[in-house]
Parts: structure tokens; C-alpha cells; sequence
């Protein structure tokens, strides 16, 4: 169930979003590895893994580098929802997103959760919830997924956000995913942790890793379908699922990249190992320049390639073949360390569209990776730089 509401966070608008599970649920998530982290990353990595009934979130104030008073107002909107759910403070997960280094209105936050009327197992529920947490955020991210088992039907939902401050080590962004498959606790840290990588860990939008990102899932076992193991036939249709939805949330995440007018996907393939793949992959999407050039819709496969040698990932130039494609058409700028004539018009005119592939050949193995950003825009600066305000 889900409700969101004004805590008095922002100075108008809804600011805070309730979830919460009427039965105890397993818990699993990955924070982020900045060394500078707020309150709520400290509070929840002290509690993951045991069972959880709530997640409390908010925007408009990232209660980082708040000092001890910020572990303090942890406490206390901890109890305060705890108390107005009837439940143990040690059951509530906490996530904030916005401004650092300013106290939280704890107080104005903790009234608003007790007045809290009822809250509702519906999608426009989840809807408010997930608009109570954007901050520069232009649209909601929401992702579903379903699958059946033996007349039983397991649900997975999602909802995030993020838009600038996004290079996620673990993306500024929070995801929470909510299901009610019956699944151990490890194995949920094992799935949660496999399509965190390969999701919210492949997204850049401006290379800033943010004190406060965090992907949280809960899983309440109402559906009475059992996760035995991620090899067994229920496993392998969960697995789909938490990828499906994390990947959805991610891609709609780079997507929204503060001031970005196309999505950019770069896929890896003939990598050596996964590893190699995914770092190469992230280096290119991260590229400033390769985000600049892609904003002024220009081919420039040199900044690819440059991208991909700074990377500190292994790989032979000599071997390495790329491609940009989008709705318009393919156009192929390099064949295994050589460049080829390419017509700027034509090139143009693939370039022009919202979503843009670039397609990189290693010739080298079997491995693959898929990363995902975003242009670099004047825009991104005019919000960034009166972000504060």
C-alpha cells in the first residue's frame, strides 16, 4: 500500500511518499559507495536483510552531512512512522533526496505522518508516491512486472527517481521495488544485487555519484509463490521480472537526465568478460564529449574511441568496429581499427532522433554490456547551477 503527502519539506507540493507492507517482508538493497553518506544510507544499511513493513521517503532535502542531529531525525521519523503503523521502528527503511548539508523540518514532518489518513493497494497510489519523490525530475518512473504459477499470480512494482547527480556506484536516485514473492532473504541480495549491476549501475547522466542513492526491495510473500532458487522455474521467471523492472526504471532515469534532449544506449559485444564489457560500455556513455557531440548530433567516433582507452579496461583497438543507429538508419563509422567515409548529411539525419544507439564490436569474445546516458545540454547548467534555489 502506498500514499503520499506533504511533510512541509518543500515550500509547496507533496514531499513525502509512504510504502507499506501488511505483512512483514524480506528486504534487500544496494547504497551507494560514496564515502560521504547521509543519515538514511547509515540508518537503512544497518537493517537490510531483516524483515521490513515500511519505507518512508522524501524530497526536497537529502539529510546528508547533517551531523549527528541527522541520525537523530532519523530516529525520530523512524518512530514517528512506526508509531502511526502500529510497527517496530526497526521495521522502517528510510530514503531522502534533494538539497545537502540543510537539517530536516523533523517535526512538520512527524505531525504530517501522524495526521496520515488511509493508504491504498492501487496504482494511482504507487503513482503519488512516486511523484511525492522527484525533485528535478521532469516525469514519474514506474515499472510493473507479472508472471503466474500454478494459478498464483506474483507481482513486481517499482518506482524511482533521479535526473542529475546520476553515475550510480552500487545511482542522485532512489528505487524502491516491491513484490509479494515468498523468497530467502540471501537469494533476494543475490537477485537485487545481480540487476542492480547490470541496470541503475550501467546509467550515467553527469558522472556525480550522490550521497544519498540507494535501489531497496521488499518482498512480503503474500502471493504464497515460493522462490526456492534462481534455477528453479518460479527463480528464473523472478529473476526476469526484477530485472525487467529495474532495467525500465534505470533506462527512464537516463532518459529524464536533467536538460537531455536524447537517450543514449551503447552496447558492448565480443568483450572478454563481462567486466571489461560493462566498464567499457560506462566510459562511453559518460563521456562528457561523447554527450556534447551528441547534443550537437555530431558523429565523432574519435571521442568513442578515446572514451573506450581511458576506460582501464583491456582491449585491442586494431579489433574494435562502430556503429550509430537510431529510427532513421544505421550508419557504420569504424571496421576493426579503421575509420571509413561516412556522409555528414546522412549521418545528420540518424543523429537527429530522441534515442540514439551506438554499437561497439570488440571481436574478441562472447561477452556483452548495455549502458545508458544521456546529451549534455545548456540546460543541464541552468538547473545546475541554481539548484539551491
Amino acid at each position: 500500500m502506498a500514499a503520499s503527502f506533504s511533510g512541509g519539506v518543500k515550500k509547496e507540493g507533496q514531499d513525502m511518499a509512504v510504502l507499506y507492507s501488511s505483512h512483514p517482508a524480506v528486504s534487500a538493497g544496494m547504497c551507494t559507495t560514496n564515502r560521504v553518506r547521509a543519515a538514511c544510507v547509515d540508518w537503512n544499511s544497518d537493517r537490510l536483510g531483516n524483515n521490513i513493513r515500511l519505507i518512508l521517503a522524501n524530497s526536497g532535502n537529502a539529510n546528508a552531512c547533517t551531523g549527528p542531529r541527522g541520525a537523530q531525525d532519523s530516529h525520530k521519523l523512524a518512530s514517528a512512522a512506526a508509531a502511526r503503523f502500529q510497527i517496530h521502528t526497526e521495521e522502517v527503511l528510510l530514503a531522502s533526496t534533494g538539497v545537502i548539508g540543510v537539517p530536516l523540518p523533523v517535526e512538520k514532518m512527524c505531525s504530517a505522518l501522524a495526521a496520515l489518513p488511509t493508504l491504498h493497494d492501487t496504482p494511482t497510489a504507487l503513482s503519488d508516491a512516486a511523484s511525492a519523490i522527484m525533485t528535478t525530475d521532469t516525469v514519474k518512473k514506474i515499472a510493473f512486472f507479472e508472471f503466474h504459477s500454478e494459478g498464483r499470480t506474483v507481482r513486481i512494482a517499482g518506482i524511482a527517481k533521479g535526473s542529475g547527480m546520476i553515475h550510480p556506484n552500487m545511482a542522485t536516485m532512489l528505487g524502491f521495488i516491491l513484490t509479494d514473492a515468498q523468497i530467502d532473504a540471501r537469494l533476494l541480495q543475490d537477485l537485487t544485487r545481480d540487476a542492480v549491476d547490470e541496470s541503475f549501475n550501467m546509467i550515467s547522466v553527469d558522472g556525480d555519484t550522490s550521497t544519498n542513492d540507494m535501489a531497496l526491495v521488499l518482498a512480503n510473500g503474500a502471493s504464497g509463490v515460493k522462490i526456492d532458487s534462481r534455477d528453479s522455474c518460479n527463480g528464473i521467471d523472478f529473476e526476469k521480472g526484477l530485472q525487467k523492472v529495474c532495467r525500465e526504471l534505470a533506462v527512464a532515469i537516463a532518459r529524464d537526465g536533467e536538460g537531455a534532449t536524447k537517450l543514449l544506449r551503447v552496447d558492448i559485444e565480443g568483450g572478454t568478460s563481462v567486466s571489461e564489457a560493462r566498464t567499457l560500455a560506462k566510459s562511453v556513455v559518460s563521456s562528457n564529449l561523447v554527450k556534447a557531440a551528441l547534443f550537437g548530433e555530431d558523429a565523432n567516433w574519435g571521442r568513442i574511441i578515446a572514451a573506450m582507452g581511458y576506460s582501464g579496461a583491456s582491449f585491442d583497438p586494431d579489433k574494435v568496429s562502430i556503429s550509430f543507429s537510431s529510427d532513421a538508419g544505421e550508419l557504420q563509422v569504424m571496421d576493426k581499427g579503421m575509420p571509413l567515409p561516412f556522409d555528414e548529411n546522412s549521418a545528420l539525419i540518424i543523429l537527429k532522433e530522441k534515442e540514439i544507439r551506438i554499437d561497439i564490436s570488440l571481436t574478441a569474445g562472447c561477452a556483452k554490456a548495455t549502458a545508458w546516458g544521456c546529451d549534455l545540454t545548456y540546460d543541464y547548467v541552468k538547473i545546475n547551477g541554481s539548484y539551491r534555489s
